[in-house]
């Protein structure tokens, strides 16, 4: 085996769970994600020796790959996700910290994808401006406004849904 492709099997191996929950929080489809990321890693790969900093181009062309498919046309996207949704109220037992997870999750569905990537990208992934811009190759301020608009958004979203549901807190 080359030092090349070692190379590359050890941050494959470092990094594709991490990779694979980006995508999934980018489009919300766990087998898409999956596509994502074994097709950036393949355009990793062949370019492995040129690139300076792997894991922003990995990233990168993950994140544009799964808002790329978030732009199917949605009747290719309906056959795609043929096995249906569960439906809502089927974890009713779930400890508050799942549900609360659950919430987020489905507000961050809502939300349009280039802002859902940008809130990704920059809090659960702890990119800068800086570097959100640099993977989605957007201008520093649109990845500010997405960034503002986004959480706007999330934040009328989970209080919107969660008014009346709200139990006390046991410290």
């Amino acid at each position: 085996m080359s030092d090349r492709e070692a190379e590359f099997r050890e941050f494959v191996g470092a990094r594709m769970e991490s990779l694979r929950g980006l995508a999934y929080l980018t489009c919300g489809d766990w087998q898409v994600a999956e596509d994502a990321v074994l097709g950036a890693l393949a355009k990793l790969y062949g370019r492995w020796h040129r690139v300076d900093n792997h894991d922003a181009y990995a990233r990168a062309v993950v994140v544009r790959a799964a808002i790329d498919e978030t732009r199917r046309p949605w009747w290719r996207r309906e056959q795609a996700h043929s096995h249906a949704a569960m439906p809502d109220g089927v974890v009713a037992d779930a400890t508050p910290g799942v549900d609360e997870r659950l919430r987020l999750r489905a507000a961050l569905d809502r939300l349009p994808v280039k802002q859902r990537a940008v809130v990704v990208l920059r809090f659960l992934e702890g990119l800068s401006v800086e570097q959100t811009a640099v993977a989605l190759g957007f201008p520093e301020g649109t990845v500010k406004g997405y960034t503002s608009r986004g959480l706007n958004a999330l934040r009328v979203d989970l209080d919107e849904r969660t008014e009346g549901r709200r139990e006390p807190r046991i410290a």
